[in-house]
């Protein structure tokens, strides 16, 4: 718009210029190319054909006027080609060219001496800086544009995936209404994204783009697609007969990879607003989600007492295990003997009895019955410790040695609880040893601490299982449960006591089991 009535004005000036000072030489020349190089420039983004001929024209108007303020004009030429030039060094030979043609005509009709030639070369000097400073300012123009342009983008836009921000998302759907066409929107909450999130910020960002991508190649035919609240997107589709349950299924599928929730909400069936829209929207995701979760908790309670089953019979069976092998060992000895059982019948019952109150207890499914808790010496326990597990040791080839304190430890305990964890520890230590070795067996006060070793010369444990072994079901052991330790490591502690070892890889292993000394004040 400035070109179009600066450049006529300007040129009418000249020429009356021309005129006044006597300098031109053929008045109808001057006013007929000046008149075209105005028209020319004011209409050159209309007929670009025009370009070629500006100059043309410039440069007769410039020689029958004779007078050297046409160098604006050429100046104008020079900005009007840059325009479509990038880079500073493409402008330059430009504006050379513009100004070598104005001094070729200036000194035409002027004596060539020094002070024109440097005129010349600081018109050259002038037509650089004005190139210079002209490609300056469009860059900045440029550069605020763009800025604009891109603050812009990211007040409606998601930064890392390119698609629609929840500013975006609000917009897009009030242009749609006001439309207006049928359309479904559908929320999607992707249900496993904040696990991934949780290893690394970058996976969780890496997993976000390559949703919006996927979700843009599934829904290619969305008016627009949003990503808000982290993992949540919004999508509006063209509505359609059964879209409903099309869109069911279809992220009920892997097709996207991931387990999302979802909901569906038509316009204009279930709402012509924007926002009561959004509320019902939102208001079925939230009881979706709210329904994925109840049966991700049902299921969960399930599976938790399908474990539990799982551990109480695994349990139970490695518990019974023990005095079915005393009762095994009873017999063995039995056939020796005559099968007569008399001397180990007792014995027999009582195993038998101990059986049943295991199976009564892990019935219960609670923690180890410690009901019958009444004051004991240790030296009772570890007699029938070795009643109990002298026969076994003999057959595997081992032997049992018992070093008792010379004072009397007396326990709160339950007898039988005590005798099955020490039990445990011992049969642990028979089946370490692949040679004929020993079992120590040690009972010893440590301040008010009564302490009971179970010591043996097996292969030891090494590091890595120590850490593991009171783990439950953690086992080395082909027919194991890995229930056992864990187990005399509960009843150490429902006594007050607890369950320490130490082991070194080719000598052996020490477990001592440690328990409060009595006394009637502890009462």
């Amino acid at each position: 718009m400035l070109l179009k009535f600066f450049v006529p004005l300007i040129c009418f000036f000249t020429i009356l210029s021309s005129v006044l000072l006597g300098k031109v030489t053929n008045i109808w020349m001057v006013i007929i190319f000046g008149s075209l190089f105005a028209f020319s420039v004011a209409v050159h983004n209309k007929y670009p054909r025009l370009h070629r001929l500006q100059i043309v024209f410039l440069l007769i108007f410039h020689w029958y006027s004779h007078l050297n303020w046409c160098l604006i004009f050429y100046y104008i030429l020079i900005l009007l080609s840059s325009q479509k030039k990038q880079t500073y060094n493409q402008k330059l030979p430009i504006s050379f060219m513009y100004i070598s043609l104005y001094s070729t005509i200036r000194l035409a009709y002027q004596p060539i001496n020094t002070y024109n030639l440097l005129v010349a070369v600081y018109d050259f000097i002038g037509a650089a800086l004005i190139v210079l400073l002209y490609h300056y300012f469009l860059n900045l123009e440029l550069e605020k544009i763009r800025l604009k342009e891109k603050n812009a983008f990211l007040e409606t836009h998601d930064p890392l995936t390119e698609l629609l921000n929840y500013k975006g998302y609000i917009n897009a759907l009030q242009d749609l209404i006001n439309k207006p066409c049928n359309f479904v929107l559908i929320l999607i909450d992707f249900q496993d994204f904040k696990s991934v999130n949780n290893q690394s910020i970058s996976n969780g960002n890496e997993v976000l783009v390559n949703i919006s991508l996927l979700l843009r190649r599934v829904f290619s035919d969305a008016y627009m697609i949003s990503r808000y609240a982290g993992d949540r997107f919004a999508i509006t589709i063209p509505a359609k007969e059964n879209i409903i349950h099309e869109i069911d299924e279809l992220l009920s599928s892997d097709v996207l990879g991931y387990q999302v929730t979802h909901s569906s909400t038509q316009f204009p069936q279930e709402s012509a607003l924007k926002e009561e829209l959004i509320t019902i929207a939102e208001e079925k995701l939230f009881q979706n989600k709210r329904n994925v979760w109840l049966k991700r908790e049902e299921s969960l309670f399930r599976s938790e007492k399908m474990r539990a089953v799982g551990e109480l019979a695994a349990g139970m069976a490695h518990e019974i295990r023990n005095p079915l092998t005393t009762i095994k060992g009873f017999m063995q000895l039995s056939t020796q003997n005559g099968y007569d059982i008399g001397p180990w019948f007792e014995i027999i019952m009582s195993e038998i009895t101990r059986m049943n109150e295991l199976t009564s207890e892990f019935l219960q499914f609670s923690k180890p019955n410690i009901s019958n808790m009444k004051p004991e010496l240790v030296t009772s326990c570890l007699d029938r410790l070795l009643f109990l597990t002298e026969s076994d040791a003999v057959s595997r080839g081992h032997k049992i040695v018992l070093e008792t304190a010379a004072d009397s430890l007396c326990v709160y305990i339950d007898r039988d609880k005590m005798v099955q964890v020490l039990l445990n520890l011992v049969r642990n230590g028979l089946e370490a040893m692949n040679e004929p070795g020993t079992i120590y067996i040690r009972s010893k006060r440590e301040d008010n601490y009564a302490v009971v070793e179970i010591e043996d010369t097996g292969q030891g444990i090494s590091l890595a299982e120590q850490a593991k072994i009171l783990q439950p079901f953690y086992t080395t052991k082909d027919n194991g449960t890995g229930l056992g330790l864990s187990i005399c490591q509960k009843i150490a502690q429902d006594h007050g006591g607890r369950l320490d070892f130490q082991s070194i890889v080719g000598i052996g292993s020490i477990f001592r089991f440690i328990l409060p000394v009595y006394h009637e004040s502890n009462l």
